[in-house]
This record gives structure tokens, sequence and C-alpha cells, in this order.
């Protein structure tokens, strides 16, 4: 808990923030700038916004000096695990509340952020090996 006092979870949320919009330019360049179509540029703005959310995770809000090709792949799982969480609640937002489609989105934001902070700060960038050699 001492790590969240000490700045970890606003330095993410502002990463996050900052990501969202990275990603979101990344998009509309990708349209307006560069002609990709729909898929193309989301493909595109959620690469580039991947990858520097992972740059500033790692080095500015973990402060993580370990291995940068493992903390990768881990910090991959986690938005994957984030993504599903987030999914999940969209659809018993949507199937079992009723709620309609777009407003459902709200309710997927929380999951996703909790799961990509905690697998972030526990596994992803952890002062400790996950499995020690």
């Amino acid at each position: 808990m001492a790590e969240v006092r000490g700045g970890t979870l606003a330095r993410y949320l502002a990463v996050g923030a900052t990501n969202t919009a990275i990603g979101l330019g990344c998009i509309y360049a990708g349209q307006v700038a560069f002609g990709l179509g729909d898929v193309a540029s989301n493909l595109f703005g959620y690469g580039i916004a991947v990858l520097f959310s992972f740059a500033a995770n790692r080095s500015w809000t973990f402060r993580h000096e370990g291995n940068a090709l493992g903390a990768f792949a881990r910090f991959l799982l986690v938005l994957a695990a984030a993504y599903l969480s987030n999914l999940a609640a969209v659809l018993a937002a949507r199937d079992l509340l009723q709620v309609p489609p777009l407003a459902a989105q709200l309710f997927g934001i929380l999951p996703y952020t909790v799961v990509g902070y905690l697998g972030s700060r526990w596994f992803a960038f952890s002062r400790t090996p996950a499995h020690p050699a």
C-alpha cells in the first residue's frame, strides 16, 4: 500500500490518460494523414499506444530496472487480462443489467484499470523476479 501512496497509482493514471490521447491521435492520423481504413488505423494507434504505455510505465510509473523483454511479455499478458475483465464487465452490464451498449462501455473502465494497475505493479514490473533463476 505504501507504493500506492508513493505515487505509482497517480503516475499510472497519468500515463493512462496520456496513452489514451496518443492512441486516439494515432488512430485519427492513420485515417486522415495516411489514408488507412478503420481496422488498420486502429491497429496502428493501439500499437503505438502499447509501446508508449510500456515504456512510460516501466521507466516512470514503476521504475523497473529488470529485463525489458521479459517485462514486455508480462505486460502484454496483463493487457490481455485487463481487456478480458473489461469485456466481461461490458457484456454483463449490457446483458444482465440491460444497460444500453454505448453506456455499458463505461462499466469496463474500472476493472480494466484495476487489473492493469495491479498486474503491472505486481507481475509485469515486479521488483523481484516472477521465477527466480
